[in-house]
């Protein structure tokens, strides 16, 4: 299905699509999702079974990585169904394949390099591959200020960018997408915006988006770009509009639409933490969220039972 979005393209969101056996929980953060070529879905979780895998219809179909990551955070695959899974807490990036068996690890496991000191990683966030060439690029991350880009085989390429609120220079950047060939996306979630780059690493753009938390381009050279937007600070708690939502843009950086409420919740049409996000072939949208950490953690009332932190909006028109 072609992926451009205009403003009557309609989602609907399915509630408890992913049928997640007893005995296994997402612990309220699901952190990542990710697509395969047959539209299998991939949630990184931080839960007991950190990688569970779904068909289409939901249906749980495997899952692995017991004991083997500090505090998941990111996953991408890519046009060869290798998969990519970004540790925060663990400060590695590795390369597998569907069934877990690892090609390659960036970082040592534990072990950050110095802080804000531009050397990779700490704490790296999430990654993105060029789907011609095979490069990987990594958006580092809580503990620095830097996208690194290296081969297909792991070796290291080039990094930019510094701690700042200029172009090229980042306050957290905490996720990235390839834009076509020769750009990449970096949502710079406390500068409240996108940055786009040459793969050089040559500053190209910014869109001023309300706290960007997770950044995800469709197929297709008309494709939308998806922005998951993080909540308010706890100041504004309760305040209507602010986040919460998954929105919509154009090639030119201008608003579509977007989905969910003016408030975060466990029904199907809210969210609390949209951390990740991937879009199958058919153009339907899959939502993983740190519903636990960034949102039910800090208040006093937390529902009981598992924590909604993994949505499906399926593409019903447009």
């Amino acid at each position: 299905m072609p992926q451009t979005v205009t403003a009557q393209t309609k989602f609907e969101p399915v509630p408890r699509w992913a049928k997640i056996p007893h005995g296994i929980t997402f612990r309220g953060d699901a952190t990542s999702v990710a697509v395969d070529s047959k539209d299998n879905v991939y949630v990184f979780s931080r839960g007991n079974v950190p990688v569970t895998i779904f068909d289409p219809d939901g249906n749980y179909i495997g899952g692995w990585g017991e004991g083997e990551f500090m505090r998941p955070h990111g996953i991408f695959i890519d046009h060869n169904d290798d998969i990519y899974l970004i540790d925060d807490f663990g400060h590695i990036v590795q390369k597998r394949n569907l069934q877990g068996e690892v090609a390659w690890t960036l970082g040592k496991f534990g072990e950050g390099a110095e802080w804000q000191g531009g050397e990779p990683f700490n704490r790296p966030t999430d990654a993105t591959v060029s789907p011609t060439t095979g490069d990987v690029f990594i958006s580092d991350g809580y503990g620095n200020s830097r996208v690194h880009r290296y081969d297909a085989n792991g070796k290291h390429i080039l990094s930019w960018g510094e701690p700042g609120t200029e172009p090229g220079q980042f306050s957290l950047p905490h996720n990235i997408t390839m834009w076509g060939e020769d750009k990449v996306v970096v949502a710079d979630r406390e500068n409240f915006r996108l940055q786009i780059f040459t793969i050089d690493g040559e500053f190209v753009d910014q869109w001023h988006i309300y706290h960007p938390m997770s950044v995800l381009r469709g197929r297709g050279d008309d494709a939308a770009f998806y922005v998951g937007e993080m909540g308010p600070p706890p100041v504004q708690d309760g305040v209507p509009g602010l986040g919460f939502k998954v929105s919509m843009w154009d090639n030119s950086g201008n608003h579509i639409q977007s989905i969910g409420a003016d408030l975060p919740g466990q029904e199907a049409y809210q969210f609390c933490g949209p951390h990740g996000m991937a879009i199958d072939s058919k153009g339907n949208i899959y939502v993983a969220e740190v519903s636990w950490t960034f949102y039910y953690s800090k208040r006093d009332d937390p529902p009981l039972g598992e924590i909604v932190s993994l949505r499906k909006w399926a593409r019903t028109s447009g």
